[in-house]
């Protein structure tokens, strides 16, 4: 089994992030979905669900996935939901 990095819920990625540093973050999965910005809807259901992140999720790609990744004034046209597929595919493989 691969272990891909996984430090986000909803397959962003935390080491991309601008504001980490400045803003004194340590990781949306490192301090259990409480991300510098306040509170996150997305995270809240990953910790609630016990799921290492949504692309493990059995309702994956959800309602809350998606309005976050298409967004728009913050979202990603989809790319944190492919990532997660991405990851996915990569903790199955042998």
């Amino acid at each position: 089994m691969t272990n891909p990095e996984i430090d986000t819920y909803c397959g962003l990625s935390c080491k991309d992030c601008t504001f980490r540093e400045q803003c004194g973050c340590k990781g949306c999965i490192a301090t259990g979905g409480k991300p510098f910005h306040g509170k996150c809807d997305v995270a809240e259901c990953a910790v609630k669900k016990q799921v290492t992140f949504c692309g493990s999720c059995e309702s994956f790609p959800c309602e809350i996935l998606k309005s976050y990744s298409f967004d728009k004034e913050h979202g990603d046209n989809g790319a944190r939901i492919e990532n997660c597929r991405h990851l996915s595919v990569e903790i199955k493989k042998p």
